[in-house]
């Protein structure tokens, strides 16, 4: 046990702020993939936009909102727990439903390697989360950790998930009906 949990997290601040910068940067560089590939994301691909690439937003975004709910002073343990109990259960529901349409649904082929960074390693770091709200509950340090483990396991599924996307992007072939790629 410890006393403070602005104590505890004060240690952490520089943490907090590169992982949050990281993530932030990253949902940035996501956007421009996206509109560079722009020829890609067409009505047909839809399925695997929602599959692929909203996932990975949406695990940056989870790690900045980690990051920036960490650096809120005011949080005592309980709102602090809280708040990531419900953002591990919401991140958790979320892959669920990432999984059932990759793996199960079977609308396009998908590698082992891509349903678990996409669905299984994201769900292991939002059960981190959970995790550290129970830690966060019993005013434990150990719960910074868990916090740090949850944010470093989302940041490497997205990062990888973001080099295969922009791969895939790369090397997709331009639409066979002879129209040129949209800006």
């Amino acid at each position: 046990m410890t006393g403070s949990l602005a104590d505890l997290l004060r240690d952490w601040h520089e943490f907090y702020a590169l992982a949050g910068a990281a993530s932030a940067t990253l949902v940035g560089l996501l956007f421009v993939t996206a509109s560079i590939g722009s020829n890609v994301f067409k009505e047909r691909h839809r399925a695997s936009v929602k599959a692929f690439v909203t996932p990975t937003v949406v695990h940056f975004a989870a790690v900045l909102f980690t990051c920036l709910l960490a650096a809120i002073p005011s949080h005592s343990w309980r709102t602090l727990g809280g708040l990531l109990g419900l953002e591990g259960l919401a991140g958790i529901i979320y892959c669920g439903r990432i999984l059932i349409q990759i793996a199960i649904r079977n609308n396009f082929t998908v590698d082992l390697d891509d349903r678990l960074f996409y669905a299984l390693l994201p769900t292991t770091g939002y059960l981190m989360l959970l995790a550290s709200t129970a830690l966060l509950f019993m005013h434990s340090a150990a719960s910074a950790d868990v916090i740090a483990a949850a944010l470093l396991t989302l940041l490497l599924a997205g990062i990888r998930n973001a080099w295969d996307m922009t791969i895939w992007i790369a090397v997709k072939p331009p639409p066979a009906d002879g129209t040129p790629p949209s800006a």
